[in-house]
């Protein structure tokens, strides 16, 4: 069957992969619970009667606020073949984002998932006048998600024919889904997505997966972004079964027991695997340590294009059957891994291709569906510091400027009630303007350099990108996170987040005392061993590039601390508020030597 429309994915389900029995899985009290094919049509369509039997219209608009689970997909399908607009909202932003964009979006029903949920949105809810909300885990007093699958039940047979007039009318250009990007500035802004642009994103994208009916993908990324959104139509295109983590602190346990053979990630939660396994072997002791650091450095020299020849291949061979090997296991023997969001660190990309661990990055935005490029793994094909391969029916061009400008099936309807800032990034030729900085080697690799609102200049007129340097200076495991700072000032300098963990542990091994993180991070000791770890890491850098001051922090960078967007991006404009005081200590104590 021609696949247009996100619902057109479920009906495949139904025809080709009817017998699957683990379509989808989600963890219900400690245990997986799996939904075969048939239960996920049966309550997607009944979520869908539901709630065309509230009294729904096409058009209305329906916010979900929830964690990954395969209710997140039952109400995704029905919202859809109802001929309604879902407004897919992160859980962990604040309230006062919420207000914002549920005051925006003004949608007639909510589902959510849990109490603490509930407890948070249900006065937001009250006083923009919404009165439905339909909630995921069962909590006394709410409405039960399956009392609306009942409904729908109930009034199958007297909506059927309705439905299928909806479904039938409904075209590939219609809108589909509202997504709210968190962003770096601003309150947030509504992107508009068709039908058509996240089908042809996701059909575009499967060519560059050779995964089957037979393979099993994590996910735990927030099916509420665009990504992990785009990712899971494509699963279901191909018939692979969806297993969604608990939470992120469960995913290493939820991959050894459900066994899986890909799943996408962020490059700070790659980071942190590599940081835990890279902790590991610092505990051992012997020959075994050693050994654990020739495999790593011998990782380091991987190049998935070249392979090294015979005898690093011989190497190779040893050190996966000694180290890498529990590598793998760890994961529970996934052999696959793509990233986006942000750039990742070379090393990570070069040592998890030699362990056996195929590393694709990719390149989207929210307003692109997301993907533009991404690397292919059914031909094997990667590539050092790129961004990937850009996708089919995509056309990408690099301005004068040297901004990536993109147009295709996949790019936004606009900004929600926002025409102005649509006329912004959108052109008179149609392309819409990524603001970020990049370039095309042989016609087809991209490869991203920085984000154009974030270089700046010093007061010497040389320009700085901030993300290659903060990338850089992440590889060392005393930094968790780092902002880049010096626009207008004589040289950079940094505002640092330790990696607490390592760093507790490292006190602890030099016999430190300190009440909390604010006093750790004041001891002469610690800032002596920063100072020796940006000298050093500065030897990687150019001249002008080079951070010549920092200040530690001791506050977590989360997106639950309000300083990171859910997809793990700093939010410069907030740090530089929020430490204010210290970027004045530095630029302003005897700049004059520097």
């Amino acid at each position: 069957m021609e696949i247009t429309r996100s619902f057109d994915f479920l009906d495949q389900i139904g025809q080709k992969y009817a017998d699957k029995d683990d379509m989808l899985a989600g963890i219900e009290d400690g245990k997986w619970r799996k939904y075969s094919s048939k239960e996920y049509l049966h309550n997607a369509y009944n979520i869908a009667y539901g709630l065309l039997a509230l009294g729904l219209k096409k058009g209305d608009r329906i916010a979900t606020i929830s964690n990954n689970r395969p209710e997140w997909n039952f109400t995704d399908m029905g919202i859809a073949m109802a001929g309604l607009i879902q407004v897919p909202i992160y859980p962990t932003i604040s309230a006062e984002e919420y207000d914002y964009i549920l005051g925006h979006a003004e949608p007639k029903l909510i589902f959510l998932s849990d109490k603490a949920l509930l407890d948070k949105i249900a006065p937001i809810a009250k006083n923009k006048g919404i009165s439905d909300i339909y909630t995921f885990n069962s909590i006394e007093g709410g409405k039960h998600w399956t009392e609306l699958r009942k409904l729908g039940e109930n009034n199958s047979e007297k909506l059927k024919e309705e439905l299928e007039k909806i479904k039938a009318s409904i075209v590939p250009s219609e809108l589909l889904t509202i997504l709210y990007t968190s962003g770096t500035t601003g309150v947030p802004k509504g992107v508009m997505l068709s039908h058509s642009n996240l089908v042809s994103n996701a059909l575009a994208a499967c060519d560059h997966i050779g995964f089957g009916p037979e393979n099993r993908a994590l996910s735990f990324l927030p099916i509420s972004h665009v990504y992990e959104r785009m990712v899971c139509y494509l699963y279901q295109n191909k018939g692979l079964s969806i297993y969604y983590a608990e939470n992120l602190g469960t995913i290493a346990r939820d991959a050894q027991s459900m066994k899986p053979d890909l799943f996408t990630a962020v490059p700070r939660l790659i980071e942190g695997v590599y940081d835990k396994i890279i902790g590991k072997g610092k505990d051992l002791t012997g020959i075994k340590k050693s050994l654990f650091f020739w495999a790593v450095k011998l990782g380091h020299k991987f190049d998935p294009e070249k392979k090294n020849g015979g005898f690093y291949g011989m190497k190779l061979k040893i050190a996966d059957k000694l180290i890498f090997s529990k590598w793998r296991a760890s994961l529970g023997g996934c052999r696959t891994m793509i990233t986006g969001s942000a750039a990742i660190q070379p090393r990570l990309v070069r040592v998890f291709w030699a362990a056996g661990i195929e590393l694709y990055e990719g390149y989207g935005l929210t307003e692109t569906s997301p993907v533009i490029s991404v690397g292919n793994q059914q031909t094997k094909e990667a590539r050092i510091g790129s961004a990937g391969i850009i996708i089919k029916d995509v056309e990408v061009k690099i301005a004068e400027d040297g901004e990536i400008i993109t147009k295709g099936p996949n790019v936004m309807m606009g900004y929600y009630k926002d025409p102005e800032m649509t006329k912004e990034v959108m052109d008179d030729e149609g392309y819409f303007h990524t603001g970020d900085i990049g370039k095309i080697e042989d016609d087809r690799w991209l490869f991203i350099t920085d984000r154009k609102k974030e270089i700046f200049k010093l007061s010497s007129g040389k320009y700085i990108a901030p993300q290659a340097i903060e990338n850089k200076f992440k590889e060392s495991m005393f930094i968790e996170q780092l902002m880049v700072i010096g626009e207008n000032q004589k040289f950079a300098s940094a505002l640092i987040a330790p990696n607490f963990h390592f760093l507790h542990n490292w006190a602890q091994k030099h016999d430190f005392k300190f009440r909390d993180n604010k006093e750790l991070i004041a001891d002469k000791r610690v800032l002596d061993r920063f100072q020796e770890e940006v000298k050093e890491m500065n030897k990687k850098l150019g001249q002008v590039e080079q951070i010549k001051r920092f200040k530690l922090v001791y506050d977590d960078w989360t997106p639950v601390t309000g300083v990171m967007s859910p997809t793990m991006k700093l939010k410069r404009k907030v740090l530089a508020e929020k430490y204010a005081h210290l970027i004045t200590e530095i630029f302003s104590v005897d700049s004059t030597k520097e």
